[in-house]
């Protein structure tokens, strides 16, 4: 190959790999929702807007219900609008953050010791001192949606609508600066059929010059329901694999019906709890259950539904366990250490007699096999 083929080929393998990452750049930015666990974003398709983390809180009593909902959310879009589908008229305000605060401690794992006997890398003579104390780590540091209501709370513009297509909350959305996407308008056809509501939220920075980014405020959601339901249908809109965490409160211990399309949901914890502060504020005084699932949809177009919650067979508490390792020791001693001084004080003549009798009762080796008969 000559020199002038070689290089003709380098500059057309860079060209297609600059066309490549410009169309990629392109189909990012020309996607203009972004699914989350019971709702949908909606911007400017000619920003970015993603949210790293979802965390829900819903709390039923048996006929009304309650989401508190946490986003944490970073891109280049100045604003947004948030969509949530909501089976009966929703009442909306600000929600209290140390709520996850409160209820990350009550779920945190439980913590047990186990015990090891010979010192370890961080321990003393290896590392640390005999009293314990690790060495210290380095560097450690419109038209046609009725508006039933409309409230500013905080960063966010909050309007309660009713719509009886979802073309009409499209024109809300036109209104609002944004663009409501042909497949958001699919996927919201089932609620309208069912008579659902919709609360949509304007997004926006407090100071305009901002985009967002970081963990906004919480917003809490109460509406009549008979029956716990969390909404997932608008997940399927999702092109990455999905994540939900969600925090159970009510009488007893409970369960999805059914997976909808993810993983089996994995309980992180169960357990029968007294409500304080932030908490009470949500339940109320007296005993509340709490049940804390996780769950993940590798292929959310799979998710067949939204998540509909029933009474498990049986209220079983359950927690995690984290194990940490602690080495043995007798007052402040390292037992290790005692047991080596007590060896090292024996006679010689003990310190014999016992490898003799190990020596003894060890089995002998075994010998070359005998010869067969000739």
């Amino acid at each position: 190959m000559s020199v002038a083929t070689a290089r003709t080929r380098g500059r057309q393998r860079a060209l297609w790999v600059v066309l490549f990452l410009l169309a990629a750049q392109l189909v990012a930015l020309a996607r203009p929702a972004y699914a989350c666990g019971c709702g949908a974003m909606v911007h400017d398709p000619k920003t970015a807007l993603a949210v790293d983390r979802e965390t829900s809180v819903v709390h039923w009593d048996g006929r009304t219900e309650q989401i508190v909902m946490s986003l944490t959310v970073n891109g280049t879009a100045p604003d947004a609008a948030w969509i949530m589908p909501v089976p009966h008229r929703a009442e909306v305000e600000l929600g209290d953050p140390v709520l996850f605060q409160q209820l990350a401690a009550r779920t945190s794992p439980a913590v047990e010791q186990r015990h090891y006997f010979w010192p370890r890398a961080r321990d003393w003579p290896f590392g640390g001192d005999m009293d314990g104390a690790a060495a210290p780590a380095p560097g450690a540091k419109g038209p046609g949606v009725g508006v039933v209501g409309r409230e500013r709370l905080g960063p966010f513009d909050v309007a309660r609508l009713t719509a009886s297509d979802p073309d009409a909350l499209g024109d809300w959305l036109t209104s609002q600066g944004f663009r409501l996407p042909a497949s958001l308008a699919t996927e919201l056809r089932p609620y309208v059929r069912q008579g659902w509501e919709y609360v949509a939220v304007r997004l926006a920075p407090a100071e305009r010059s901002r985009t967002l980014s970081g963990t906004l405020e919480p917003l809490r959601l109460s509406f009549a329901s008979e029956r716990l339901v969390y909404p997932m249908r608008l997940s399927r809109l999702a092109t990455t694999p999905q994540s939900l965490g969600l925090y159970v409160l009510a009488s007893h211990r409970m369960e999805p019906r059914s997976a909808i399309g993810g993983s089996p949901p994995e309980v992180f914890f169960a357990g029968r709890i007294r409500p304080t502060k932030a908490i009470r504020g949500l339940t109320g005084r007296g005993d509340a259950y709490l049940t804390a699932l996780d769950q993940h949809f590798p292929r959310p177009q799979r998710i067949s539904g939204d998540h509909e919650l029933r009474r498990a067979a049986a209220d079983t508490p359950f927690q995690r366990v984290q194990y940490e390792d602690v080495l043995l020791k007798v007052g402040s001693l390292p037992a290790w250490v005692l047991a080596v001084g007590a060896v090292s004080s024996l006679p010689p003549t003990v310190v014999l007699i016992v490898l003799l009798c190990r020596r003894r009762s060890a089995p002998p080796p075994p010998g070359p096999l005998p010869h067969p008969p000739v």
